[in-house]
């Protein structure tokens, strides 16, 4: 029957409380980190801002070529080495970057920085509760979100006030040392003892978890997942960097297109509460169906509002708490619907298409946008992507493997 030779360990809240630290003091120190970094890189390398932004992007693009060899050794038993090792990477690229005096050595910076990225945020942390609590992974992962969620809240202005003191050289000295002497040991020391293969969940179907990890990556439901997360991937990328201009012009005042975005952090994290405390009282998979559906409606509530400030902020509401709760559904999708013994490999196998999708689809919608329409046309491709998603998310289901 394919039975595990002992029973799944208990859920440790104290592992995914610590790991969540981690997740926390990555996703702030690093991936929000450079929006503050921009201007006085750029005033001191002489950089123009499409120049500076090349190294954002080179960043996403590294940890989506690294996911896929990062995710093979964490279905390996090696995750204690890939997210402390991590870690340190974080900390010599930080050291790198505060030491960078050409466009060339910011981009390197950065390159390094977006590979040690793809092993220590959400993916590698996400497939570590996977392959150690199966039968609480969702939970742990949902937990693990609360932290990361509200990395920008801490960090920015933890960042700003460094910077503005020490200057931002000595400013990623500070964080470097944050991850030399916190992360990587936290991440060493609480990932010990990993199980070399994921720990089975006794079910009719276990001795289906044995086979190669080619035959999920040609499965029907991998490739409908993929759909999913690689289309709303590039939706919710596309939208940020646009979010002021686009409520400025869906009739919001200059003070709330402004406020309103900052809080959309607040909201994600709303969101993400309101599933840890209510998913136990209705179905995990009608939820992972309805909670996509809230990125299609925000976006078709502003564009039926037709520059209306209420439609605006109905809009900022739906795709906040969707985006949020979405983090959930992509980070336990192939769990669920494809594989758990090689979960991070399959995900990782996600890691440059997605990479490539958010790197892209910022820019598109700009291109999208006109003196006269705005950002309508754009908006509208992107409500076309978002309910292609959620149909490809809702077959996965359906021809999930057994």
């Amino acid at each position: 029957m394919g039975l595990s030779p002992s029973p799944p360990p208990p859920y440790d809240r104290r592992l995914v409380g610590w790991l969540s630290l981690g997740q926390l003091i990555t996703w702030g120190s690093v991936f929000y980190t450079f929006a503050l970094l921009m201007e006085p890189v750029e005033r001191e390398l002489g950089l123009s801002r499409a120049q500076s932004s090349l190294a954002f992007s080179l960043a996403l693009l590294a940890e989506g070529v690294m996911a896929w060899p990062v995710g093979r050794w964490i279905d390996r038993g090696h995750e204690r080495a890939v997210m402390t090792g991590g870690s340190l990477l974080i900390a010599a690229g930080l050291l790198l970057n505060s030491v960078a005096h050409t466009a060339a050595g910011f981009y390197a910076a950065w390159l390094l920085l977006g590979a040690a990225l793809a092993a220590t945020l959400y993916t590698p942390a996400f497939a570590v509760v996977t392959r150690r609590f199966p039968n609480d992974f969702r939970r742990a992962i949902i937990t693990l979100t609360f932290l990361g969620g509200l990395a920008s809240t801490v960090f920015i202005p933890f960042d700003a006030w460094l910077i503005a003191q020490l200057g931002w050289r000595h400013a990623l000295w500070v964080l470097a040392a944050v991850h030399l002497l916190l992360c990587a040991p936290l991440h060493a020391r609480i990932l010990r003892h990993a199980p070399k293969r994921s720990i089975a969940v006794p079910t009719a179907g276990a001795a289906a978890a044995r086979r190669p990890v080619g035959h999920y990556l040609r499965s029907a439901p991998f490739l409908l997942i993929g759909v999913f997360t690689v289309l709303l991937m590039a939706v919710t990328a596309a939208l940020p960097p646009h979010m002021v201009s686009l409520l400025r012009g869906a009739g919001l005042s200059e003070s709330w297109a402004i406020a309103v975005p900052a809080a959309i952090g607040i909201v994600q994290v709303f969101g993400r509460a309101l599933l840890y405390f209510f998913e136990h009282h209705f179905d995990l998979h009608l939820a992972n169906r309805l909670i996509p559906c809230l990125i299609p409606i925000g976006l078709a509530t502003l564009l039926a509002g037709a520059g209306h400030p209420a439609a605006a902020l109905a809009f900022v509401l739906f795709y906040g708490m969707g985006n949020g709760m979405l983090t959930i559904v992509k980070g336990t999708a192939i769990a669920q619907y494809v594989n758990r013994e090689h979960v991070a490999t399959l995900n990782g196998a996600l890691g440059l298409p997605s990479a490539i999708a958010r790197a892209i689809a910022p820019l598109m919608l700009g291109l999208l946008w006109t003196p006269t329409g705005g950002y309508t046309a754009g908006l509208w491709i992107l409500l076309a992507a978002s309910l292609v998603a959620v149909l490809a998310l809702l077959a996965a289901q359906r021809r999930r493997v057994k």
